[in-house]
């Protein structure tokens, strides 16, 4: 292995989630041969979710000399040479840049709910869903807000898109991040031509000086040249100056295109569910839905194809803030416990709760939740003056609840009779064996499968885009890379949903949805 990685033959991806940014370095049979990451955290200010610039460079920095120090410990290589890299983050938000290439407003990220009204126009207008999150949308409510940096815009991204044009000098996107910038017609893999002339109609008469192909980043499928690591790039990604330049660059992705790629779940009639600070159901289409639903985002796989996805903005910060007071409580007794084994307790507890939670419900909103109709969240757990609230009820409300608005999302997808022939989860609501995975099989009442590499992610699904970007044969398609090259002899097991658990937790989701009306009462008087 020594020899491998001196010899430039290791490919890296590294991907900024949510409350992580993590590295991951690959061998030849594409398992991950080490790792270094890097915590961050997302800032409220001036109402606005955003992450600073400066902080996601000082994070990969970090993140990439601690894989450095792990590659040493395991196999006292240094590492200074790659075959390829990619880069990927959380999907979409709005990043504006001008000519010289200055930030011109903060970086609006997926998390915040401020594009209603753009999002309302422009899915009349292309008679297409377009999410709050989208860039297009952030553009758009920023075009009606009048704000004063539009007429300098040169450049639009995403954070994935900037981090690689930094590495690289190449303003390109992966398809599948392109596809949460702007709608992308599967058939050309490119940006939709109708809605973008409809779009430049839309404010031909702001006098701005650019139209939108001028801005967006040019579109890339996976495989194909998004350029290579130059000397500028390496020393940003490594200030040590050990790195040196040359390693092939993948187009850059979104976590929803690496969910797909670290599932194998980019063919028709399969779908993924990553489950962290936030949750989203993918699941690629045999054909287009019957309408226009705008609980369902219309977006591709890294590749193109058509996919429907259920993104929701909630899932594990409640679970995270509830542990976080049990750790304090823990300790006020004079206990010593970690996070870790406060993890387990709760979703190894969830599984002997009642199966409905007892009339236990929560309601974990921390942000805005489009799904369910929701600018804003305020987090909280109600119940009735007979509930049972015991710790395994607790636990299961708060596991359960997780998973709510997915739900009910998802709801939409079995009225449309869209088959799927597998659904694998990944992230860290899977991170406790059995637990998370049976709650998604009985909340969604199908077959949930968990690969062995699921604690992977992210990160390793862009090593992965990235190992096709530099070994993939003349005509092999990203279906057949995967499928035969990684994982052929991949374990995983499967949960089926407990017929049982399943109606006990749609019972539970009825009083979720009813306690919804309580949650807009509190978003409007608690400010």
């Amino acid at each position: 292995m020594k020899n491998f990685i001196e010899s430039g033959r290791a490919v890296l991806g590294i991907e900024l989630g949510s409350t992580r940014i993590k590295a991951v370095l690959i061998g030849e049979d594409h398992a991950p041969i080490a790792s270094g990451d890097h915590t961050w955290e997302n800032r409220l200010e001036n109402g606005v979710w955003t992450y600073h610039l400066e902080d996601a460079w000082a994070g990969i920095q970090d993140a990439y000399a601690n894989l450095c120090r792990d590659v040493e410990a395991k196999y006292g290589a240094k590492l200074t040479r790659l075959a390829a890299l990619g880069v990927s983050a959380m999907m979409h938000g709005y990043l504006p840049f001008d000519k010289d290439g200055n930030q011109l407003c903060e970086f609006r990220t997926w998390r915040n709910t401020m594009t209603a009204q753009a999002v309302e126009d422009l899915t009349a207008r292309f008679n297409f869903n377009i999410p709050q999150r989208w860039s297009i949308a952030h553009l758009y409510q920023a075009i009606l807000n009048g704000e004063s940096h539009l007429p300098q815009i040169a450049h639009l991204t995403t954070l994935a898109g900037h981090i690689h044009y930094k590495l690289t000098g190449r303003h390109v996107m992966g398809v599948g991040e392109a596809s949460g910038m702007f709608p992308i017609d599967s058939e050309t893999c490119d940006y939709d031509a109708k809605m973008v002339a409809e779009f430049d109609r839309a404010i031909e008469d702001r006098g701005y000086g650019w139209k939108l192909l001028d801005i967006l980043p040019t579109v890339l499928s996976a495989g194909e040249d998004a350029g290579v690591l130059t000397e500028e790039g390496a020393k940003l990604l490594d200030p040590t100056g050990s790195l040196q330049a040359g390693a092939l660059v993948a187009p850059p992705e979104g976590d929803a295109g690496t969910g797909m790629a670290a599932t194998n779940a980019v063919a028709k009639r399969t779908g993924n569910v990553s489950a962290g600070t936030s949750v989203f159901a993918m699941v690629v289409l045999e054909k287009p839905l019957s309408k226009v639903y705008p609980e369902i985002d219309m977006v591709t796989t890294p590749t193109g194809s058509a996919v429907a996805m259920v993104h929701c903005n909630n899932c594990t910060s409640d679970i995270n803030a509830w542990a976080g007071m049990l750790k304090g409580f823990a300790e006020a007794t004079g206990l010593t416990v970690s996070m870790g084994d406060i993890y387990t307790a709760i979703f190894t507890s969830a599984l002997k709760g009642e199966s409905d939670c007892g009339g236990v419900v929560n309601v974990p909103l921390f942000s805005g939740e489009p799904v369910v109709g929701l600018d804003e969240g305020r987090p909280m757990m109600v119940r009735t003056p007979d509930a049972a609230l015991t710790f395994a009820n607790f636990s299961r409300s708060i596991v359960a609840g997780a998973m709510s608005s997915l739900k009910l999302g998802m709801n939409i997808l079995a009225e449309e009779n869209v088959q799927i022939d597998s659904l694998l989860g990944h992230g860290g609501y899977f991170k406790t064996p059995v637990a998370g995975q049976k709650m998604l099989a009985d909340s969604l009442n199908t077959p949930i499968s968990v690969m062995e590499t699921a604690g992977e992610g992210g990160p390793w699904g862009m090593a992965l885009l990235a190992a096709y970007r530099a070994n993939k044969a003349e005509g092999q398609t990203l279906e057949a890379y995967l499928s035969d090259k990684v994982f052929a002899s991949a374990k995983s097991s499967t949960l089926a949903p407990d017929a049982k658990d399943a109606e006990g937790i749609a019972r539970y989701t009825a009083r979720f949805e009813a306690a919804l009306a309580a949650e807009k009462a509190a978003v409007e008087s608690l400010k």
